[in-house]
């Protein structure tokens, strides 16, 4: 496993992208959770964006996932639907770490997405029902006359969208970075056999 130990040590990705997400919540001044979601487009051209992450969870074989909510009908949405993939980068400067994802995608199950969507705010509730997320809005005051129609309509409980949801992305690969002095980083990157579900680990090149 190339001397795997220190932040990198474990048998559990799952458990050290917690732990390594933990120790960014108490160092970075904005959004530790932010990710750079990749997807790919129906002419196989790239998108990235900023998307936050909700859970890392996994269950007693190390099997789980890493969870973020969206507008389903959204470009990610759409293109995750097509393909069924995506990938995304984790960064933090303040640790000078990143962890890298790539895997297959189910949607999270709905209890757990109608727990995290009663969990928002009203303003963030009733502005998932106004947004027709990426698609052309004519100006602010029309996005904000949605709001407000869609405040008339909820009141203070508007329900989860049947358009908004969480999607789960299963990793099959899942690479733990470490800056190095002179750029010599270290880098462990974690693979999944389809046929088993076992993790190999060996350690890359900077």
């Amino acid at each position: 496993m190339g001397e795997r130990g220190g932040i990198f040590a474990g048998e559990d990705p799952f458990a050290i992208a917690r732990a390594w997400l933990s120790e960014a919540e108490a160092s970075e001044p904005n959004d530790p959770n932010a990710i750079a979601l990749a997807t790919v487009d129906a002419d196989g051209l790239p998108n990235v964006r900023m998307v936050l992450l909700k859970a890392i969870d996994a269950d007693g074989r190390g099997d789980g996932g890493f969870v973020f909510y969206t507008n389903l009908e959204s470009a990610k949405g759409r293109e995750i639907a097509a393909t069924g993939r995506a990938a995304f980068v984790l960064h933090w400067k303040s640790l000078r770490r990143q962890i890298r994802v790539r895997g297959t995608v189910t949607p999270a199950g709905v209890a757990e997405a109608d727990a995290y969507f009663a969990a928002r705010s009203l303003q963030s509730r009733l502005g998932a029902w106004a947004s027709r997320q990426s698609r052309p809005l004519e100006s602010r005051m029309a996005l904000m006359a949605e709001v407000a129609r869609a405040a008339a309509r909820f009141g203070a409980s508007p329900p989860r969208p049947p358009f908004w949801g969480g999607l789960r992305i299963r990793p099959a690969e899942i690479e733990f970075w470490a800056d190095g002095a002179f750029r010599l980083h270290d880098r462990f990157c974690w693979r999944r056999a389809a046929e088993t579900g076992q993790w190999h680990v060996e350690r890359l090149n900077p």
